[in-house]
């Protein structure tokens, strides 16, 4: 008969466990030596020991996974949604799996795009360098400092010996606790908070700052912008704090469906003289691409970008 390791470990407490409340010295040792073991048992080694091998399949169809007509991702099988805990209790391998399916569909969307989508793969010329800005990762999740309670016993007119033989029980029985909770439940969410990225607490400040610690200092002389979205409104309030540093290296911008507002942004006069002559923005519409769509706000161009910014 085969045993788990976890009964091996169990067993023994719940035994011991009920020798300590009858009492005795011999008890109390092999209790003292029992809690000696587990302290040396690591968690994370022991988990692994269960875990499957990390070898996922290359393809939609071997995760038995495909995308429906309505371009959701489905179970060939049983028509389900992506499981995240398709093995319980083993997150990390749950957490490879994920990932290996997510390469794939990587590159399925890039296909999509290629081929229902019409877009061209096109490799940037030899001698010219990218900066990717992430203007949407602001902060960042940290566990929240667990909070110290004070003992109930500090304050009190016990003998310091005892109220150490306490604080000592009190900490044993957590950390004792805290081990059972993490092998029964290793998934558990923890408390979490933000801490908000310095210096680019948010999109704008993002992305003046790639510009004053990278843009800035390299050596290229003609910089293009792309910019998409909430990243049209970014770029102009670049140009408002860093006006004759934008102009005097940037060459053109391309924006796609770019939310900045010049009025409400209070970008003034010479700003939008240079997007007119400088910007152009994409817009979605059913025109034909590059068709001229009429703006009300006095600054760049809006074209038609046709179907390819509403697949």
């Amino acid at each position: 008969m085969s045993i788990s390791l976890s009964s091996l470990i169990l067993l023994p407490i719940w035994i011991n466990m009920s020798q300590i409340q009858q009492g005795g010295p011999d008890e109390k040792e092999k209790t003292t030596a029992l809690k000696d073991l587990l302290s040396r048992i690591d968690l994370d080694e022991l988990m692994k020991k269960d875990e499957p091998p990390l070898d996922f399949p290359d393809t939609l169809e071997g995760f038995e996974y495909a995308f429906n007509e309505k371009g959701q991702l489905r179970h060939i099988k049983t028509g389900e949604p992506f499981v995240f805990n398709y093995r319980e209790d083993l997150h990390r391998w749950n957490q490879k799996r994920y990932e290996a399916l997510g390469e794939i569909i990587t590159k399925y969307v890039y296909d999509l795009l290629e081929k229902d989508c019409n877009l061209k793969k096109i490799f940037i010329p030899e001698g010219y360098g990218v900066i990717v800005l992430n203007p949407n990762e602001n902060c960042i999740e940290v566990e929240k400092p667990k909070t110290h309670v004070q003992s109930s016993s500090d304050s009190s007119d016990e003998p310091v010996e005892k109220r150490e033989r306490k604080d000592k029980v009190s900490k044993e029985t957590k950390k004792r606790r805290d081990f059972y909770e993490k092998y029964r439940n290793p998934q558990r969410e923890k408390e979490m908070m933000q801490l908000y990225i310095r210096e680019n607490g948010s999109p704008e400040e993002h992305t003046v700052y790639v510009w004053d610690h990278f843009i800035a200092k390299s050596a290229a002389e003609n910089v293009f912008f792309v910019a998409h979205s909430y990243g049209g409104l970014a770029f102009v309030e670049l140009m408002i704090q860093r006006e004759a540093d934008v102009k005097s290296k940037v060459t053109a911008v391309a924006l796609t469906d770019s939310v900045h507002n010049v009025w409400h942004q209070e970008a003034g006069k010479t700003i939008r003289e240079w997007m007119r002559e400088n910007c152009c923005n994409w817009v979605s519409s059913s025109e034909p691409l590059d068709t001229s769509v009429e703006s009300m706000l006095p600054d760049c161009p809006r074209v038609s970008a046709e179907s390819f910014l509403c697949c």
